[in-house]
């Protein structure tokens, strides 16, 4: 059904940055959390905002690691165990051609790189300096028991003039309960149920 309009709708915007600082929160099963919050970081990135994407708990190569490299004020780091364990090899993108498989630890296994994580995301945001921080399946690492939830909450009521973004399934109700945006993004339908594997430049 189609929305009509009988009148004009004026939406107002607000340039001023020092009104920035809400929380957002992207979870539920379906595809595309962390692809809302990138598509985000572009809109603020195009506005001159400067954006730093923590991703929890996830290894290997991706698109948007790559095209990250060549914007400006665009940072992306990760801290899935694997992740860690390839930057003490400093490997080249020669090693990633053919690379698709991506590597799922198990929750034991993340329990240190998800604590330097979160050490690094209350860093990037006590400093100020980025007016977007996107912690990509932070919710996951709180529902696994890997973080607490309540040293999320303290960021929470501290991060300033920071727009904060929470990603990942399973997100707590006391962290949806401090967010100003919330999308529950449900799977009516998915090509892994039909055996399809994940697709180069579409899944990562």
């Amino acid at each position: 059904m189609v929305t009509k309009l009988k009148r004009a709708i004026v939406v107002e915007g607000e340039d001023d940055l020092g009104r920035l600082g809400l929380v957002h929160v992207y979870t539920g099963e379906g595809k595309g959390k962390t692809t809302a919050s990138l598509g985000l970081a572009i809109r603020a990135l195009g506005n001159g905002l400067r954006v730093y994407m923590i991703q929890f708990l996830k290894s290997g190569h991706t698109g948007e690691l790559e095209i990250a490299k060549s914007i400006e004020n665009f940072t992306i780091k990760q801290y899935g165990a694997d992740a860690l364990k390839e930057k003490m090899r400093q490997k080249t993108m020669a090693d990633f051609i053919g690379n698709t498989k991506f590597v799922f630890e198990p929750d034991i296994a993340e329990m240190e790189s998800c604590q330097m994580a979160f050490l690094h995301a209350r860093e990037i945001i006590a400093s100020g300096k980025y007016e977007l921080v996107i912690l990509d399946e932070i919710n996951c690492a709180i529902d696994k028991g890997l973080i607490k939830v309540e040293d999320v909450l303290d960021i929470l009521k501290t991060h300033g003039n920071t727009e904060i973004v929470l990603t990942g399934r399973d997100a707590p109700k006391e962290i949806m309960e401090q967010a100003d945006y919330i999308s529950v993004i449900q799977r009516l339908k998915h090509p892994w149920q039909k055996g399809i594997k994940a697709r180069k430049g579409i899944e990562y």
